[in-house]
């Protein structure tokens, strides 16, 4: 099975409705039951210009949208700028198989080699124990717990805030001593 990571584009727009729609999938996420084509359309045409910092991947496996990540800025405070926000969302029958690790050695790969970004941050609902799992093998761990997080299935629900540091972060090298210095 080779799955296939790339730069999402808008052209994805249908298959991340898709892919959201799933109650098994939302359920995990922030997002909300019933997206449509065009919410996709409109942000990912926002998250994929040029100018902005995100990085939106999707996992192909035969041509086929299987599952999504993205990083996000923290925000637009100066001290918080190499901080990243970190989601990830994978088809239900393709859950188990590898997309989610494929995602997560991408986003880890961008964020140690290219972002500049020495803390990777994210939030998992505390039952999500293959996500967990999954994050914790990314050298991901639990940092606290927040009670009462989201609303979820008509119960507010408890979120672990995880978070991954750069396990090498970018040092110039030694300056030689100058000779008569």
């Amino acid at each position: 099975m080779t799955i296939t990571v790339r730069r999402a584009s808008p052209r994805d727009a249908a298959a991340y409705a898709r892919l959201m729609a799933d109650p098994a999938v939302y359920a995990g996420l922030m997002q909300l039951p019933m997206p449509s084509e065009e919410l996709w359309a409109a942000r990912l045409a926002d998250l994929c210009k040029p100018e902005r910092q995100d990085l939106m991947l999707s996992a192909e496996l035969h041509g086929e949208v299987v599952g999504s990540a993205g990083v996000h800025p923290a925000g637009t405070a100066l001290r918080r700028r190499h901080v990243m926000h970190l989601g990830i969302s994978v088809a239900r029958e393709f859950q188990g198989r590898g997309v989610g690790s494929a995602l997560m050695a991408a986003i880890c790969d961008y964020a140690d080699h290219w972002a500049g970004v020495l803390r990777l941050e994210l939030t998992v609902y505390t039952d999500n124990e293959p996500a967990i799992a999954l994050y914790r093998k990314f050298g991901f761990v639990i940092e606290g717990t927040h009670r009462g997080y989201a609303l979820r299935h008509g119960r507010y629900a408890d979120v672990y805030a995880m978070a991954r540091l750069h396990p090498d972060p970018p040092q110039l090298p030694a300056v030689p001593a100058t000779p008569g210095a």
